[in-house]
């Protein structure tokens, strides 16, 4: 464990207490009535959900930046989150037609389903190229960006086919993202995806740091470009589809995140990807608390809270990048 991991690992352990008894209601352990129950029945499970979420977003992002030596880059942009999405409004279309034992789970299995579709998309489009790996890169984004445009022109033409305005605002509601009445049926869900899928990032480590030399170095230590791009298609596929699966679309902690761990690393993509995940999981936990307190009617949603610090934050990077300080 590096200095990176320890430091965000030592935050996570601050952060997990103060998320339980944080909320509308301050949780105090020797006065509130039923206080275990509600700790372990709604807000533990809430705070896992939120480290596993953000855990995998986070070690997506900084895997995603390495792979594509852009400091920029973030796993959302990659169509695997909006096919996921698009996966899980049709879920909603199609979950009424199941039984009813299958239904309940008709959510989040739709949603990996499109996770899936958008990762075959993407091994059979960039997964073959004669180029070498600067090709396979170009290919991989532009393939991305076209899966992405096309889950958004779907996911939209299935809101405006909606039967009803109740259905479309659950559509609209789920899309923003958040952590709201989850249980632990989400948390089982979701945790061995997202640990399989940091494993296989953590996996393309080397390879990544390789590739920070350039394609032509690259491959003339040994790395197998085929084999690199398939390892991050599986790792932030697995990652960012078990998130939207059970939280909607959180956005902009793939991009954050790895910018506050690199002051703490030698910026190399394998010092990253663990510390980011421990980052990411710090970053969700702490919204999440924070979508709590806030003295709205309602919740803010945590996808919407995230974009409100993420939209400035990357007006930030793109200002420091005219500046060439980035």
């Amino acid at each position: 464990m590096n200095r990176a991991s320890l430091i965000f690992a030592l935050l996570l352990a601050v952060l997990v207490p103060l998320s339980l008894l944080t909320g509308r209601v301050w949780i105090d352990p020797a006065t509130t009535p039923n206080a275990t129950l509600i700790l372990m029945e709604l807000r533990l499970p809430r705070a896992a959900l939120a480290i596993v979420v953000g855990g995998g977003l986070g070690a997506a992002g900084a895997a995603m930046q390495g792979y594509l030596r852009n400091p920029l880059a973030d796993p959302g942009l990659f169509g695997i989150a909006p096919m996921a999405a698009l996966g899980a409004v049709a879920s909603f279309w199609f979950g009424a037609m199941l039984p009813p034992a299958i239904a309940a789970w008709s959510l989040p299995a739709f949603a990996l389903a499109g996770a899936a579709l958008a990762m075959a998309l993407l091994a059979l489009i960039a997964g073959r190229t004669s180029s070498g790996a600067g090709g396979g890169i170009a290919l991989f984004t532009l393939a991305g960006l076209m899966i992405a445009s096309l889950a958004g022109a779907l996911t939209a033409l299935a809101i405006t086919m909606a039967p009803n305005a109740f259905a479309m605002s659950q559509i609209v509601m789920w899309l923003n993202g958040a952590l709201t009445d989850r249980s632990w049926q989400e948390v089982w869900i979701a945790t061995p995806l997202v640990a399989l899928g940091i494993g296989t990032l953590a996996m393309a480590a080397r390879s990544l740091d390789a590739l920070t030399l350039g394609e032509d170095a690259a491959r003339s230590m040994g790395v197998d470009p085929s084999r690199l791009l398939a390892l991050l298609v599986v790792g932030v596929g697995l990652t960012v589809g078990a998130g939207v699966a059970v939280a909607g679309i959180i956005g902009f902690v793939g991009l954050i995140v790895p910018h506050l761990v690199r002051p703490f690393t030698d910026r190399l993509p394998s010092s990253l990807i663990l510390p980011s995940a421990l980052a990411g999981a710090c970053l969700v936990l702490i919204a999440d608390s924070a979508v709590r307190i806030l003295p709205f009617v309602t919740e803010l949603r945590l996808g919407i809270a995230l974009s409100l610090i993420g939209a400035p934050f990357f007006l930030w990077l793109l200002l420091r990048m005219r500046r060439g300080a980035l």
